[in-house]
This record gives structure tokens, C-alpha cells and sequence, in this order.
């Protein structure tokens, strides 16, 4: 009696398989190879060999699997982990750092939950004699590192403090450093207004680029002519669309509306900001200084009885315009 080999378990009688009567059909010269041209193998030793001699075994039409190759689970778990952990890593491993100084680390916190990250550990002490104390407490190595940190009072603190900071972050081998100054200090020294005096603007302009800072964002400087005192790109973003937003939600009627330049030197930015606001009329006060932050008005020029007057200043340092 001859049996089929092809089925599982071998038939007795080889005419009702359908894979022995498929394989009866063809030549036998397209199933076999030319036995000159066969030639042994021979089997590696020390290698890893797989058992094919064992039958195919197919099932309800799933696909076939070789009992000789052996699939661990624990393998297939391994492989699935490790992935998933790469792609944890990816979400982790972000380049960006946000770093906050003493002057102002509310608006940092908020910045950074802003940007979905958080903020970036940093020790910051001072020593008896006023010294101050700087130290990143994780790796900025190829990061692209945002200091925030206003030069707002006390000035030279802050100020002082920012530059150690950027220092740190360049030792520290940082791929970027961009200095955040929502408040850049010194900025109204941008030029001589009398004899021997210094332009305090371009030497803190020095001081950022020497420490190390590759780039510089500002808010409302008090000239543009600021940015040409730095060595290195600036981005000079403005805070009028903030206050414009805030101006339309109180619905106030633009024919109630003045806007109000605290001084000569303001009226560009001033009227600048009324033809945002529909071309609001435009008031000027004319004010002497009779020594530095001692201003008084001596005339106004324009109407503001009976209105709503929005005053645009770059700075309010002792808010003297107000009374």
C-alpha cells in the first residue's frame, strides 16, 4: 500500500489528496533537479542549525509554522518593551531647556508649562559677601538652553546673575544659549545726551555676547536702535497685542478713546499704537526734565476731556507722568 506524505496524518490512498494529485499532474522533470547539477552543502559546525525535516502543519488555513525555529515569548516581550521605551525616551529626551534666574521665576514657570516642559534645575546661591553662586544641576550638553531672567531692580544683581548663568550653560556645553530679557536694563543709556557720558547700553550689550550667548530675546526696548549695539541676532517682540486684546474685551467705543504719549520722544510709538485701535485721536505731553527721574509737565496737546486715555510708555520707572 503507498502512502502520501504530503498529508497530515499520511493517507493511504494518494488519490484523494489534493496536494499528491496537484504534484501527479506536473513533470517530474519541474520537481526534481538535475542531479548533475546538485551538489552537498556542507553544515557549519558550531552553528546554529534549524530541525527542517518535520512536516509543514497547516490549520484551518493558518499559516504554516516550522516546529524547527524556536519563538521565546520572553523574546517577543523584550523586543515590545525596548520599543516602547524608545519612544518614551523620544517624548523625554527634548533638546530644549528652559532656565530660570531669581528675578522673575513665576513668569519662567509659566513659559515653560506654556511649552508643555518643565523648567530646568538650577542652583543659585550668594555667599556672605554678595558673591553669587551658579550651578546647573542636570546636562545642557547639545541643548538649546533659554535663560529667562529680566534685568529688572535690583539691576546689577540681576544683571550679574544673568551672566554667570550663560557662562555656566557654555561650560557646561551647551549646543545654544539664548538670553530671555523681558526687561533688558540699562537700555535708556543708549546714547550721549551730554559730554563724557558713557553709552551703558552697548557695554551690556558686550558683556551678553563675551559671556557667551549665541542670541537675545527682548521686549518693548526703549529704542531699536539697541539691537545694532549686539554683536549677535536679536528678536525684538512687542507686548501691543497683548494690551490691544485686553483694550477690545472691555468694549470701550473708539470715539471715547485717546491715546496718550507720555513725551515727545514717544509719539511714533504712540501713534503707532492708535491706528490699531481705529485710529484713535492722539495726545502729546510736553514735560521737562529738571534731573533724572524728576519730570515735570508743562503743557498737553490734544483733547482728553471726557475720555478714556491710554497711556504707551516703554518703561514706568517712578511712574511720575501718572499724577
Amino acid at each position: 500500500m503507498t502512502a502520501c506524505l504530503l498529508c497530515s496524518p499520511p493517507t493511504s490512498s494518494p488519490s484523494s489528496c489534493p496536494s499528491h494529485l496537484l504534484l501527479s499532474s506536473l513533470p517530474s522533470s519541474n520537481l526534481l533537479p538535475n542531479s548533475s547539477s546538485c551538489r552537498r552543502i556542507p553544515a557549519q559546525r558550531n552553528g546554529i542549525r534549524c530541525n527542517l525535516s518535520e512536516q509543514f502543519k497547516v490549520a484551518n488555513g493558518a499559516a504554516a509554522s516550522v516546529s524547527g525555529l524556536r519563538t521565546d515569548p520572553s523574546f517577543s516581550s523584550f523586543l515590545g518593551l525596548r520599543n516602547s521605551q524608545a519612544s518614551i525616551n523620544k517624548i523625554e529626551d527634548t533638546r530644549i531647556r528652559i532656565v530660570s534666574g531669581t528675578a522673575n521665576p513665576s513668569l519662567a514657570q509659566e513659559i515653560a508649562c506654556y511649552m508643555g516642559l518643565e523648567l530646568g534645575k538650577i542652583k543659585i546661591k550668594r555667599f556672605a559677601d554678595g558673591e553669587i553662586y551658579v550651578q546647573l544641576q542636570e546636562s545642557v550638553r547639545g541643548c538649546d538652553v533659554y535663560l529667562v531672567q529680566p534685568t529688572c531692580p535690583p539691576a546689577n544683581e540681576n544683571l550679574m546673575e544673568l551672566l554667570i548663568m550663560i557662562d555656566a550653560c557654555r561650560r557646561a556645553s551647551a549646543k545654544t544659549i539664548t538670553a530671555v530679557i523681558p526687561y533688558f536694563g540699562y537700555a535708556r543709556a543708549d546714547r550721549k545726551t551730554q559730554g563724557r557720558e558713557s553709552i551703558a547700553a552697548k557695554l551690556v550689550a558686550n558683556l551678553i555676547t563675551e559671556a557667551g550667548a549665541n542670541r537675545v530675546l527682548a521686549c518693548d526696548l526703549h529704542s531699536g536702535q539697541s539691537m545694532g549695539y549686539f554683536d549677535i541676532p536679536v528678536d525684538h517682540v512687542y507686548g501691543q497685542p497683548v494690551i490691544l486684546d485686553y483694550l477690545a474685551s472691555k468694549t470701550i467705543c473708539s470715539g471715547d478713546l485717546v491715546v496718550v504719549s507720555p513725551d515727545v520722544g514717544g509719539v511714533a510709538r504712540a501713534r503707532a499704537f492708535a491706528k490699531k485701535l481705529s485710529d484713535a485721536p492722539l495726545a502729546i505731553v510736553d514735560k521737562r526734565r529738571q534731573g533724572h527721574n524728576v519730570a515735570e509737565v508743562m503743557n498737553l496737546i490734544g483733547d482728553v476731556r471726557g475720555k478714556v486715555a491710554v497711556m504707551v510708555d516703554d518703561m514706568i520707572d517712578t511712574a511720575g507722568e501718572l499724577h
